[in-house]
């Protein structure tokens, strides 16, 4: 899972632990790990939403201005589904070996 440059921070310091998606289908697994550039995320859930899910209060605790910053990112390809994705950030020295989910562009 790939994150807009102006999030990454504070994802490295657990402050965003969601995020919104408009995929086709999911492109993320519940329990998988998948690189940053520097240390994982770990999934924890992933739920499909409706767009009056995607609040003001969501957008901000996903690392947005407003819903309609949010929605400027969400969209990946062709996608209409909506997902929540809540995950956990890992840093390099608490990686486990041999744990680490695939690389995903998503």
């Amino acid at each position: 899972m790939l994150f807009t440059r102006r999030i990454r921070d504070g994802v490295r310091r657990g402050e965003i632990t969601s995020s919104v998606r408009i995929w086709m289908r999911p492109h993320v697994k519940v329990g998988n790990r998948y690189r940053m550039e520097e240390g994982e995320i770990e999934i924890d859930s992933i739920e499909p939403i409706g767009l009056p899910d995607i609040t003001p209060a969501l957008a901000r605790a996903s690392g947005f201005l407003g819903v309609l910053d949010l929605l400027k990112v969400a969209q990946h390809g062709r996608g209409q589904n909506i997902y929540l994705v809540r995950f956990h950030y890992i840093p390099p020295h608490a990686m486990r070996v041999g744990k680490a989910g695939t690389k995903h562009k998503g």
